[in-house]
């Protein structure tokens, strides 16, 4: 079974974000994906000081769709340098991490 990863994002609004969990899941490339509450990001972003309004993401998939998954977030995401990160899952309940691999398998 394929390594399963919890891949995190965040998009500057509710209506985008749900938009593309959708896209995700259809496309197989994740198997659920949480969109979670709006946050406040402080971050630095050529030289400026920057504050912005987020709605983070929490995306389940597998190393095996890993590849594909990025494709086609990145193709999707409106920031220029969006913020993709994989944390890969150091344990779970088998039949959880066997569900997230079955539903991203390629056909």
């Amino acid at each position: 079974m394929s390594e399963v990863l919890l891949v995190v994002t965040t998009l500057p609004d509710r209506a985008t974000a749900e938009r593309i969990a959708e896209a995700l899941v259809t496309a197989r490339v994740a198997a659920c994906v949480n969109v979670l509450a709006e946050c406040t990001s402080v971050y630095r972003w050529q030289e400026k000081m920057e504050r912005a309004g987020e709605v983070p993401m929490l995306i389940k998939t597998t190393r095996d769709a890993y590849a594909r998954l990025e494709e086609t977030l990145r193709s999707m995401h409106p920031y220029d340098v969006p913020e993709i990160i994989a944390l890969p899952v150091a344990a779970g309940l088998p039949s959880y991490l066997g569900w997230v691999a079955q539903e991203t398998k390629e056909n």
